[in-house]
């Protein structure tokens, strides 16, 4: 594929980069919309009219024009090479000890905010150190630096195998190049409607964590997670409301004050996660595993899990101090030692509920049904004033 940079006639300003495919006839339309012209015709640098697409090299500046003649884009002093060659001339980066060979508009043009667009945009502006060849210096492993600088070529960001993903962070400069192409290939997915509707990978979804700025909001609502290993990740406040998180495993997996309303968990196992402040507002959670989970705030944030189907679930010695367990289903549930201490319980179904062993001290049962429920071995003793109307 071959990219060239399209100006207006006479202008040297506003290019825009497009790929060149198919007839001259797919270039004029392309550059009609992108520079918003009527394009019919193309000349090169030196005013040659283009009239075969195979005439076209890759990285060409190109003027396109509505059918006047070709007009010199020089304005003043500098000569044709000042205005275009920072744009085109070529160069050779030394990374690491591995020679790379492109294009200043490469490094430039693609991400212009960058860190690399700022090294290279105008010539010498760094001073940048050379070797004995000519190369220009990065003391940066190339193993990295090649997926970046393929991104600036293609739009694509492909990480060969054996590639530390957790190695970006200390890659400074090319960080933000993946920060950016990361997050808008999130933003572009969560806007447009998905056509694969396939699982997202732990791969995947760890590349969009790493890639996410820590102050964004990471928005995952209804995407579908079925079967993914999400276990031992920090979760934090990500929206996951009407995801799809069937037979999950998030155990250990830190989801403070995550969003899960709505959510589908059934079969999922969350056990030893830490769920403080969470919200499953009428989640699905039907026979999934939370063992020794961690539902228990020091702040006094409770969770909330007010309609939840929790039919089946096993929860065997978790911390639910302040749970909000309101019309919640929990039939057939196991509790055994857990604490629900200042629970609130009022109206929910603990059909044959086991609840050994656990502290329901100050937990509001009233209007709850707990037909054949098993209350053995209570830290405290409940009162009927607890469940009665």
């Amino acid at each position: 594929m071959r990219r060239v940079t399209l100006f207006v006639n006479g202008s040297p300003r506003n290019g825009k980069v497009v790929a060149v495919y198919g007839t001259l006839s797919d270039l004029l339309s392309v550059a009609s919309s992108k520079l918003g012209i009527k394009a019919t015709s193309v000349y090169n640098g030196k005013g040659g009219l283009i009239d075969d697409i195979a005439l076209i090299r890759d990285d060409d500046v190109l003027f396109v024009c509505e059918g006047e003649p070709f007009i010199d884009p020089q304005t003043d002093a500098r000569s044709h090479e000042e205005l275009t060659g920072s744009h085109t001339d070529w160069l050779t980066l030394n990374v690491g000890g591995r020679y790379f060979t492109t294009t200043r508009s490469t490094l430039v043009n693609k991400e212009p905010d960058s860190m690399l667009a700022h090294m290279f945009k105008d010539k010498d502006a760094w001073g940048n150190k050379q070797d004995h060849r000519g190369a220009f210096l990065i003391d940066r492993s190339p193993e990295y630096f090649e997926p970046i600088l393929n991104y600036l070529r293609h739009g694509q960001l492909i990480v060969n195998d054996g590639i530390n993903l957790l190695g970006r962070y200390y890659l400074q400069y090319m960080v933000l190049i993946l920060s950016i192409l990361a997050f808008k290939q999130l933003s572009q997915q969560n806007s447009q409607p998905a056509e694969d509707h396939s699982p997202i990978s732990r791969k995947e979804f760890v590349r969009f964590l790493l890639a996410t700025p820590t102050k964004s909001e990471l928005r995952c609502q209804g995407l579908n997670f079925s079967g993914a290993d999400l276990s031992r990740l920090d979760l934090r406040y990500i929206n996951f409301k009407m995801a799809n998180l069937s037979r999950c495993n998030l155990a250990h997996a830190n989801l403070c004050c995550a969003n899960l309303e709505r959510a589908d968990l059934s079969g999922s196992v969350l056990d030893c996660a830490n769920l403080q402040g969470v919200k499953m507002l009428c989640s699905n959670a039907e026979g999934a595993s939370l063992k020794g989970c961690n539902f228990e705030d020091p702040s006094g944030l409770k969770a909330n899990l007010e309609g939840a189907n929790l039919k089946g679930v096993d929860m065997e010695g978790s911390q639910m101090t302040g749970i909000n367990l309101r019309v919640a289903t929990l039939k057939n549930a196991k509790l055994k030692n857990c604490n629900l201490r200042g629970a609130t319980l009022a109206g929910t179904d603990l059909e044959n509920c086991d609840l050994s062993g656990c502290d329901l001290q100050e937990a509001n049962l009233r209007g709850s049904n707990v037909k054949g429920a098993i209350f053995e071995e209570m830290l405290t003793p409940l009162h009927m004033s607890q469940s009665v109307r």
